[in-house]
């Protein structure tokens, strides 16, 4: 199980490079740097919110895990 605080840092680590990606091809494709960075940085929040949530819904799921061991004693 994982905790919030390890879902969030996955999600923030994961985000830097993927709105990183996004601004440079909007600036590629507008030549606006302010665009670009806007852009950018709108896309990392709203999806930062958004895997966090994903992570924490599914950490609820039981779906596709494997079940633990019963012991018995």
């Amino acid at each position: 199980m994982e905790s919030n605080y390890r879902s969030l840092f996955k999600a923030i680590s994961y985000r830097v490079l993927g709105s990183a990606a996004t601004a440079l091809i909007v600036f590629l494709l507008s030549g606006k740097l302010g665009l670009s960075i806007g852009t950018g940085a709108l896309d990392m929040v709203t999806k930062i919110g958004l895997y966090y949530l994903h992570e924490r819904i599914w950490e609820r799921i039981s779906f596709g895990r494997a079940k633990p061991p019963e012991y018995e004693i």
